[in-house]
């Protein structure tokens, strides 16, 4: 079922230390530097937005980079534009709620603290971590001041209402046994957390801006990139696609789009762009299309498990 309506968790300044303020006065908003009124400036389409406010964004800030700048420009035409009237708010309240509205204008400007605004009709009651599923949750706790939450509407409709959501269930059609699915579903977060330990950290950082992750789930114009990474000399911007289960020859075409991205809106002209495609397996329509290309790598990973009987060590 298609959602009515689109949902977004959205951290009003560093460590959501606005939500207060937002939540007594009606609104939620961003800031990211930029202070002039974008009201004559918010095209339909926010890679327009980005590309007339990253040159804005960067002017000033010798240490940031056309990655760091696009993920902020991404988050701001977001609230600004691409949520829609109607549309719903999680703010992180810092006590372990999250204030719920729904936004109830279009984009305003005000010469004050977050000055790109929406009206947001708060409702009386929020969301306890504690109701939230483990996905969702993980979702809702990401780093980045924006997060789209559209994907669990079936869940946050239920809990709006006042019901406990059914148990959801995810279909896989790359992954045919039930069981590697239950294995391999946080193959992207367990990857993140032991980068360094892998083959590709020794080479590779997962791209960060100001000590966090933003390279996990990093926005572009067709769809999240699961791992965004820059070698260590910063010569070479990586794009990581996972596949959970059997990866076929259309990921080459998907990975190649989000390259093609990274190569004309991120890449510094210094930099190349390769790919690498992670998955349980490959299959020969894949070697295939593999065999032609010069920047994109295959890697299958593999998943242990083991059961000790430390009783039968016992005198």
């Amino acid at each position: 079922m298609t959602p009515t309506r689109s949902f977004y968790r959205i951290m009003p300044g560093a460590k959501s230390v606005h939500a207060k303020a937002c939540y007594e006065g009606g609104y939620i908003g961003g800031d990211w530097g930029i202070r002039q009124n974008l009201a004559d400036n918010l095209p339909d389409n926010w890679r327009e937005f980005n590309q007339i406010f990253i040159p804005v964004f960067l002017e000033g800030r010798p240490d940031k980079t056309k990655i760091a700048a696009g993920l902020a420009c991404g988050m701001l035409h977001t609230i600004c534009k691409g949520a829609k009237v109607g549309d719903i708010v999680l703010c992180p309240s810092g006590t372990g709620i999250y204030f719920v509205g729904e936004i109830v204008s279009e984009y305003y400007f005000v010469d004050d603290e977050l000055p790109h605004r929406r009206k947001v009709k708060w409702f009386d009651k929020g969301l306890a971590r504690e109701e939230l599923s483990e996905a969702l949750l993980n979702s809702a706790g990401s780093i980045g001041t924006v997060s789209n939450l559209t994907k669990y509407a079936e869940e946050l409709e239920s809990l709006l209402d006042g019901h406990k959501p059914p148990a959801l269930v995810h279909e896989d059609k790359d992954v045919e046994d039930a069981s590697v699915f239950a294995l391999e579903k946080h193959l992207e977060d367990f990857l993140v957390s032991n980068w360094s330990s892998t083959s590709l950290g020794r080479h590779y950082d997962i791209y960060t801006d100001d000590g966090e992750i933003v390279g996990q789930q990093y926005p572009s114009d067709t769809g999240p990139i699961d791992i965004l990474a820059v070698s260590k000399d910063q010569k070479t911007l990586l794009v990581v696609e996972l596949k959970r289960g059997r990866a076929s020859d259309v990921v080459v075409g998907q990975i190649q789009r989000y390259m093609g991205y990274v190569k004309h809106d991120l890449a510094e002209p210094d930099q190349e762009v390769k790919g690498l495609i992670i998955a349980l397996e490959d299959d020969l329509k894949l070697r295939r299309a593999l065999s032609v290309t010069s920047n994109i790598d295959f890697y299958r990973y593999e998943v242990r498990f083991k059961l000790i009987d430390d009783l039968a060590s016992l005198p």
